[in-house]
């Protein structure tokens, strides 16, 4: 068996996959077995090419062989304990109970027919045939190999007796697959009357097994007997290898013999004194350490020093500077096995007392006066405590700042509100414990005082952050600058030492030939450049004691020049600064450019902190409602000077912050309906109360409209001295207009929502939508009132006279003639994105025009059921002028008397025009009636005569002199 991992009889390369490789038709390329019938059934379903592929013992020795076997089968079958061989040992214990049921077929399953697969024969068919053909004309190309191994047919014919689901590299009986599939449940069936050929058939299975068994131990036999050759031929090697072996080894012995004799002779004494050199470099090098771990000693003394004077840089530099000698220089010194975890534990201390110191440094820079100006506090000691804290990587020192600066502007309202509630007598602080209720006892000028006095603290406390986040900024950068002027040299000094690649050739094989050790020349070559870059080191620092060369006083100079450096620091000059970026610095560029960002988020984070406090602030007052009380004026102010403090905090910052304008605006909002609503209701209040009756201007309403006439949308002072006297028309760019006190006063209101705009652009929007409103409502409710008579009933008016409608027609036209400046006032405001909202302007236009229209029609159709009513009554007959048509022209004065001074001049000519029209469509409906014709006869000469008289009264009334009437429209035409 083992042989058989070793060699095969097969033959390699390309002739052994032709004797086991899958066929293209096996039906026609290979014998079929011969087998017992019905005994081993098919291979189970699988992968088609692992069943269909013959087993091959070269690829498959090492896959699966007999030693995997748990059970041997014969045994399994021929089992000695039994006494008597059951019928079949799968069914013996299932019991007498046990019955043979059918599987009744799945209702799931379609049943499948020849039918299915006619397409599928058909699609096929063409290429079945060409497939056949190719085969035909192209043989396998097995089929010569085969007659090369003709030799082999025997044996191969042998294993083609086993089925291929034994030779399966994942053949196991626990498969359930392969199990049912060597040992199929139907030979052993006891049902009904098939014992006898059941246990027949089961003893088949075991002859047939043991078959194969049989022939798979003949075949492995044969293989091993044709390594027979190989065995013996090994045997023999064996000897010829142990005679060779022998003559090496005297052949060895030998040539060491020769080699003792030359170094005895030539090499001992050289090599002596080589020996006594190298000790006494041993002997300088424990003395250099020695000096060493001296100065090591000293450290943690020294160490206590710096920490006593806060020099904490110094420090860390000297327990830097220990720890990398410790771990290179003096490594695995018993005495100093502890003194690695000191430092570490002193760093540590050192880290915590450095994020204390800062801590401290922080509540002293932001919790002192706010009075004193805006100077860092100690910037020396802020810049070393920030070098340090970098070096240590210790970043979160900005958490503690943040938080800092939290409780400081907590701290700073709540000292502002105790000194102005100190400041008010009216206050009892006894009977008022809480500070925020004796704050909502201030009245707004007092509390404005204070808000005001909040802000100033916030800004000066804003501007100290903000030098002092620049100062460690600035740090942070020089940090980032000097680490990328390191890596710049670092990349010019590893380009000098490629050149110098050369020349080191040369130097190695003359120390060879001196007789020094390559490594101790090395080692001495990379000391001089360090002894000499220390030496400079000790010369630049003035305060240092001068030192020996060797590399004992490396430590000893590191701390001296530290301590320079932390003095030379001291100043507040930029120099001091470049001089602490020497400092070997842990941080990566990529830290080190977010350790600057987060300084100036932190910088934005101290704006937003002091809004949102103003903001809590502000909501604490307001809880009350005490700034939906405020007038217009103390609103504006409180808008002013808050929008002055986002705009200061913004400059400070870089940014602005959202919290406090959100507040704003929506206490914005809501002076803003508030505002509405009083007006609207005022509004309200006028128009019920309104008469409709023409009502005197006084001057400073006057003097209001005028200013509007020069472009200056703004409520005028009063003038003081003396008293005018109100007019009766109000004089708009040349124009007189007759009004009612309610328009004069919605002029006024519209001036104020124009102002307010102009206070506080940020509700914009919001007035628009609101005076929009306010317009829409006056004009429905005047048209309630006059033309619907609702006055009637609200005001107790006996009737709508024609000059209730003339004054109302008038007031629309007043109002209409400004909405063009209220709409380019608005539009100045306004973003791009907003003038869509404009169109609410166009809207009312239309609404107010549509109003006059309907005025007009009224007082057209009162006149038209007037001609109505009398001209139906008329009767051509004298007297000349009748009575009908004096009636009519006594109508016609009253009218013109009611609207001459309300109306301009082109608008009652208009007007007159529209009624003389409907009088004379009134007239030829009553003469067509009465069949008078324009014949010249007596009936046409009263007619005449009546309209003669109508045309003369109508064309003596004021503006009516020129009206062309074309009474020849009252005939009928002939036909």
């Amino acid at each position: 068996m083992a042989s058989s991992h070793s060699s095969s009889p097969v033959p390699q390369g390309s002739s052994s996959d032709v004797f086991f490789k899958k066929e293209v038709d096996p039906a026609k390329h290979i014998r079929p077995v011969q087998s017992l019938p019905d005994v081993c059934p098919k291979e189970p379903t699988g992968d088609s090419i692992s069943l269909c592929v013959a087993p091959s013992l070269v690829t498959d020795q090492h896959r699966w062989t007999i030693y995997h076997s748990k059970v041997n089968l014969p045994a399994a079958l021929n089992d000695p304990r039994l006494a008597k061989r059951e019928s079949d040992f799968f069914t013996k214990t299932w019991g007498l109970d046990f019955v043979d049921t059918e599987v009744i077929p799945s209702f799931y399953l379609p049943q499948i027919s020849k039918e299915h697969f006619i397409v599928y024969q058909q699609d096929i068919s063409q290429r079945e045939k060409i497939h056949e053909r190719c085969k035909n004309i192209c043989p396998h190309k097995d089929t010569f190999d085969r007659t090369l191994l003709h030799t082999h047919d025997k044996s191969r014919t042998d294993l083609e007796q086993v089925p291929k689901i034994f030779m399966k590299p994942d053949f196991a009986l626990d498969d359930s697959l392969t199990f049912n599939s060597v040992l199929p449940w139907s030979h052993f069936n006891t049902a009904g009357g098939k014992g006898n050929r059941d246990a027949a058939s089961s003893k088949l299975l075991q002859e047939k097994l043991s078959h194969y068994l049989d022939i798979v131990e003949v075949n492995i036999a044969h293989q091993i007997s044709l390594r027979s050759e190989a065995f013996f031929h090994a045997m023999t090697s064996q000897h010829e290898l142990q005679d060779y072996l022998k003559k090496t080894s005297q052949a060895v012995k030998v040539l060491r013999d020769k080699i003792a004799q030359i170094d005895k002779v030539m090499c001992e004494g050289s090599l002596h004194i080589l020996r006594l050199a190298l000790t006494r470099n041993n002997c300088v090098k424990v003395y250099n350490k020695l000096k060493l771990m001296a100065t090591v000693h000293q450290t943690q003394p020294t160490v206590q020093v710096l920490l006593s004077t806060s020099e904490f840089v110094g420090a860390l530099d000297l327990i830097a500077t220990t720890q990398e000698v410790l771990q290179q220089e003096l490594q695995g010194i018993h005495s100093f096995r502890h003194l690695g975890s000191q430092l570490c534990e002193l760093e540590k201390l050192i880290d915590k007392m450095m994020i204390a110191e800062f801590s401290t440094y922080s509540h002293s820079d932001l919790n002192r006066s706010l009075e004193d100006d805006c100077q860092i506090l100690e910037e020396e000691r802020l810049v070393s405590l920030v070098f340090g804290l970098l070096k240590q990587r210790k970043l979160n020192f900005l958490e503690i700042y943040s938080e800092e600066m939290i409780i400081t502007a907590k701290n700073i309202i709540k000292q502002c509100v105790i000194n102005k509630v100190s400041q008010i007598e009216e206050i009892n602080t006894d009977a008022v414990m809480k500070l925020a209720d004796q704050m909502r006892m201030l009245n707004f000028p007092q509390w404005f005082a204070l808000l005001k006095d909040i802000f100033s603290k916030f800004t000066v406390f804003l501007q100290r952050v903000k030098v002092t986040l620049n100062i460690i900024h600035s740090v942070v950068l020089s940090v980032l600058d000097k680490n990328q002027r390191t890596r710049e040299l670092e990349e010019i000094s590893q380009q000098k030492n490629a050149a110098k690649d050369n020349s080191l050739d040369t130097e190695v094989a003359y120390l060879i030939h001196e007789g020094i050790f390559i490594s101790d020349a090395f080692s001495e070559s990379e000391l001089t450049p360090i002894a000499i870059d220390t030496t400079s080191q000790r010369n630049a620092s003035p305060n240092s004691e001068p030192c020996s060369s060797d590399s004992v006083s490396e430590p000893e100079c590191t701390t001296d020049s530290s301590s320079s450096k932390e003095q030379t620091s001291s100043s507040a000059t930029p120099a001091g600064v470049d001089i602490m970026v020497n400092e070997d610095m842990k941080l990566t560029d990529l830290e080190l450019g977010k350790l600057a960002n987060n300084i100036q988020e932190l910088l934005y984070s101290a704006s937003d902190i002091c809004h949102d406090r103003a903001v809590k602030f502000l909501m604490s007052r307001a809880k009350d409602g005490f700034l939906e009380k405020l007038n217009s004026t103390e609103f504006i102010t409180l808008s002013r000077l808050m929008e002055t403090f986002i705009l200061d905090t913004e400059q400070i910052c870089g940014r602005k912050s959202m919290s406090l304008l959100g507040a704003l605006q929506s206490q914005a909002n809501k002076f803003v309906n508030r505002f509405h609503e009083e007006r609207k209701t005022k509004l309200s209040l006028l128009l019920d109360n309104e008469r409709w009756k023409q009502a005197d201007v006084p001057a400073e309403f006057q003097d209001l409209v005028d200013s509007l006439s020069d472009g200056k949308i703004a409520l005028p002072e009063r003038k003081s001295g003396e008293e005018r006297k109100p007019a009766e028309v109000l004089i708009v760019e040349g124009q007189q207009y007759a009004v009612v006190g309610t328009v004069l006063l919605l002029i006024r209101i519209i001036l104020e929502y124009c102002q307010c705009v102009d206070n506080i652009p940020s509700v914009t929007t919001d007035m628009l939508t609101r005076l929009s409103d306010l317009l829409k409502y006056f004009n429905s409710r005047s048209c309630q009132l006059v033309l619907g008579a609702g006055a009637l009933q609200v005001v107790g008016l006996k009737t709508i006279t024609t000059k209730n409608l003339a004054l109302s027609s008038r007031c629309l036209q007043l109002i209409v003639h400004y909405i063009p400046v209220i709409r380019a006032h608005f539009e100045a405001h306004l973003q791009p994105k907003q003038y869509s909202m404009l169109r609410h302007f166009d809207h009312i236009t239309k609404d107010y025009h549509d109003h006059i229209a309907e005025i007009s029609a009224k007082l057209v159709a009162i006149m038209d059921s007037l001609f109505d009513k009398l001209l139906s009554k008329y009767e051509v007959k004298a007297p000349v002028p009748s009575a009908c048509f004096r009636n009519i022209c006594k109508q016609m004065a009253k009218m013109h008397e009611a609207i001459i001074d309300l109306l301009p001049e082109e608008q009652i000519q208009m007007l007159f025009l529209r009624i003389n029209a409907s009088y004379k469509l009134h007239l030829k409906k009553q003469l067509s009636h009465l069949n008078v014709v324009n014949d010249g006869g007596p009936q046409n000469g009263l007619v005449t005569a009546d309209v003669a008289f109508y045309t003369g009264n109508l064309q003596v009334l004021k503006g009516l002199k020129d009206l062309d009437l074309n009474m020849t429209e009252i005939w009928e035409q002939k036909r």
